[in-house]
């Protein structure tokens, strides 16, 4: 008898599409029966996330995607992570009395990248016309949808602030001075009318008129309502001070998404693709060859062995994020030596019994002062003190720091995408005027001091928390990912290690109880460093929270349910294709037939 699982595996062969909201999946869905493929049908879907998720992202966020293309046999990545402006230099910042980048506000704004990227992908990889996939996101944002109850209380807990400090925010989020009820009916018309007005655009063939779009993003209206309210625009943010953005018109002018290869891993016989180091994705395929020497499938997937062992690995796979990652544009990442087996062999070797409260970058040759930074870094005055004082009641970021959204779409023609968009919050930049949504905040992934990977220089991307994946075995394909932060590649990392060792379906395993640790310095203001800790649900048991505590973690049990927020989708050599999604938060839903 197989287990319950609390909804179906999605099983089927013309398609599926699966989301962190059950409408975006269903938008999805309906563009691959019009005949649309893969890649129309996740434009269709990200859209439709920015309508109804949009405490989690907007059109002026960022985006990965990975993807395979079935006419080119190729999988790729699209880099919508848009850039540091030129004027965003470390001096300019520190002139302001700072020592952090602000969480939130117009200081923190990078170059909008999010709509470029789907753009890009929708005129190379599509089929359809830019009218065709947005429209539902305009009818959506036009007509109303219904607002989810996450959605409303940050709103609420905001409106006060808004209407005080951000009105433009007011405006959209407060209609007649009121945050929306949850699941009330929730329009946002300036929204609606954007899109409505990029998909108007002309041009003599579907790929020229989306270009054309892309220009009247980057330099036409979109760019002037940007650039006509920041000229003004001295906004309260985070720091509890007021600052102007520093982004200028040539920096959204000269931007645009771009390809490129994905950094790929041999596991067990599969290989994982994820994003080069500009984002966290390398992190899993660190994590996944330092657990190459363990063996897994020999531990419950629900233990305390299993658990540590992961934990701990994941703790040495992080410290070496916070020491190397970085934009390899403008930084030498040694990629090769951090993937390399003779290096996991020795930080293998780290994995003892018990907890450590150490931050334990590896020491890569020639590159021995950036370990030590970072070290001295966790050090200095992030660390949050005693679990008791921090016990927060969710596992994921708080409502107010916004989150992130993940879609992936599988067609009948076997094209892929695992997309991971995030950016432009409602809650951590004022709204444009006019145009319906906010900008971002990504700069406060930045350090303020010279020399490191991470140090905020013009034109480079922020090293993002997003990562998308995808892995293929024998002719078995596999997109998956999940929102949180720095939590994304520990909750993909365990259900993928569970996937490969144990054989549970791809709902069992999102079913399954999940983990992860705060260890290591956090990604977003304030740059948290929560020593030993890790957060866990508590249907692995008392039993092995009481072995892990004896172990030295700081075990905080998580409410029931909080943890991760995975979807997947799966193609068989077959050509059978499965898809799921978590259950938590009552929100992500997997559609297919």
């Amino acid at each position: 008898m197989s287990n319950f699982t609390t909804r179906p595996e999605i099983r089927g062969t013309f398609g599926v599409v699966t989301s962190t909201h059950w409408i975006a999946s269903s938008v999805g869905m309906s563009i691959l029966e019009k005949g649309g493929n893969a890649f129309d049908a996740a434009v269709a879907t990200a859209f439709v996330l920015q309508v109804v998720e949009p405490h989690l992202n907007g059109p002026a966020g960022d985006m990965p995607a990975i993807f395979y293309s079935a006419k080119t046999g190729q999988v790729e990545v699209l880099c919508a992570q848009g850039v540091v402006p030129e004027a965003a230099t470390i001096e300019h910042y520190k002139q302001q009395g700072l020592t952090l980048i602000p969480g939130s506000g117009l200081l923190a704004t990078v170059v909008p990248g999010a709509f470029d990227g789907w753009m890009l992908m929708l005129r190379d990889h599509g089929t359809m016309s830019l009218r065709d996939v947005i429209q539902p996101a305009i009818d959506y944002a036009r007509d109303g949808h219904p607002v989810l109850p996450r959605v409303a209380n940050t709103i609420a807990g905001l409106a006060d602030y808004f209407s005080k400090e951000w009105p433009s925010s007011a405006a959209v989020w407060t209609p007649e001075g009121q945050a929306p009820k949850p699941h009330a009916l929730f329009k946002n018309p300036d929204l609606a009318a954007t899109y409505d007005r990029l998909a108007s655009v002309e041009g003599p063939s579907r790929q020229a008129q989306i270009d054309a779009a892309r220009a009247e993003w980057r330099e036409g209206f979109v760019a002037a309502a940007i650039f006509d309210y920041l000229k003004d625009a001295h906004v309260m943010d985070v720091s509890d001070s007021k600052h102007s953005a520093v982004l200028a018109p040539s920096d959204m002018a000269d931007w645009s998404a771009s390809y490129e290869a994905p950094l790929s891993y041999e596991y067990q016989g599969w290989t994982v693709h994820k994003t080069q180091a500009w984002s966290q994705g390398p992190v899993m395929l660190q994590a996944l060859a330092i657990l190459k020497g363990f063996d897994l499938g020999a531990m419950d997937p629900n233990g305390a062995d299993f658990v540590h062992v992961v934990i701990e690995a994941m703790k040495l796979a992080y410290a070496d994020r916070e020491a190397y990652y970085g934009d390899p544009d403008f930084s030498e990442i040694p990629m090769d030596v951090l993937l390399s087996e003779e290096y996991n062999a020795e930080r293998r070797k780290l994995i003892s019994r018990h907890s450590s409260a150490d931050q334990r970058p590896g020491r890569v040759p020639g590159f021995e002062a950036l370990a030590d930074a970072y070290i001295e870094r966790a050090q200095r005055d992030f660390n949050v003190g005693s679990v008791a004082a921090q016990e927060p009641t969710m596992s994921h970021l708080t409502e107010k720091r916004g989150d992130t959204v993940h879609l992936d779409v599988i067609d009948r023609w076997g094209n892929m995408v695992a997309a991971t968009p995030s950016g432009g919050w409602l809650q951590s930049s004022p709204v444009i005027p006019g145009l319906g949504f906010p900008l971002n905040s990504r700069a406060q992934m930045f350090w303020l001091e010279e020399g490191l990977p991470t140090s905020l220089r013009p034109k480079s991307r922020p090293r993002t928390t997003l990562t998308p994946s995808f892995a293929e075995k024998e002719g078995q394909q596999l997109v998956f990912g999940t929102p949180g932060g720095d939590q994304q590649d520990q909750w993909q990392l365990i259900w993928f290690l569970r996937f490969v060792h144990f054989g549970l379906g791809l709902q069992e395993g999102m079913d399954a109880p999940l983990f992860h640790s705060m260890h290591f310095q956090g990604s977003f203001f304030p740059r948290e460093v929560r020593t030993a800790e890790l957060m866990i649900e508590p249907n692995v048991g008392e039993d092995v929270i009481a072995d892990l505590r004896s172990r030295g973690h700081k075990v905080i049990v998580a409410e029931p349910w909080t943890v991760g927020r995975l979807t997947a989708a799966m193609r068989e050599p077959d050509g059978m294709l499965r898809a799921a999604a978590t259950p938590r938060l009552m929100q992500a839903y997997a559609v297919g037939r």
